[in-house]
């Protein structure tokens, strides 16, 4: 006779995994790449975005691919936002550069390939860590970020 506690710690019988299994799909995925950084404009009104590329089969977002432009302000602005709004703790951004847009450096300052490149794997860290929150994936800010070309900053907070 076996010991009802003793069968309910068994392990579950499985079945074993075939090729489709290990190799198809994955059942829920949300990839966002932060990619092609561009630096735009001329004097005071230069800046650098970058292409926020999302693909997912979430049922949440109501795109499944989405590519869009932003620049370091626009992730500021969503920072803000779920800060605001939304009861989760946000990653921080990578930082301002403060010393970068001093006049007379030596080196491309804010527009130096190696910062651009460095501020752009922070940017995709940053993102990458939020939209896999799951409070943060109901998130309106969230939706209109990834997927819409520009961004309403008079929108109404709230859940998706």
């Amino acid at each position: 006779m076996t010991d009802p506690a003793v069968a309910d710690t068994r392990r579950l019988n499985s079945k074993p995994q075939d090729l489709t299994d290990a190799y198809g799909p994955p059942s829920n995925y949300l990839e966002i790449d932060v990619s092609d950084p561009q630096t735009v404009g001329v004097g005071r009104n230069r800046y650098t975005n970058y292409e926020v590329r999302m693909r997912t089969n979430l049922p949440i977002f109501k795109l499944k691919e989405s590519c869009v432009r932003r620049r370091y302000s626009d992730f500021e602005w969503l920072k803000i936002e779920l800060e605001r709004d939304s009861k989760i703790v946000v990653p921080s951004l990578p930082g301002k550069a403060l010393k970068r847009q001093l006049p007379f450096r030596g080196d491309g300052g804010l527009f130096d390939e190696s910062f651009v490149e460095e501020r752009r794997s922070g940017l995709e860290q940053f993102i990458n860590r939020i939209a896999g929150h799951p409070l943060a994936q109901n998130e309106r800010c969230l939706h209109m970020f990834l997927q819409e070309e520009g961004i309403d900053r008079h929108y109404i907070p709230g859940k998706v």
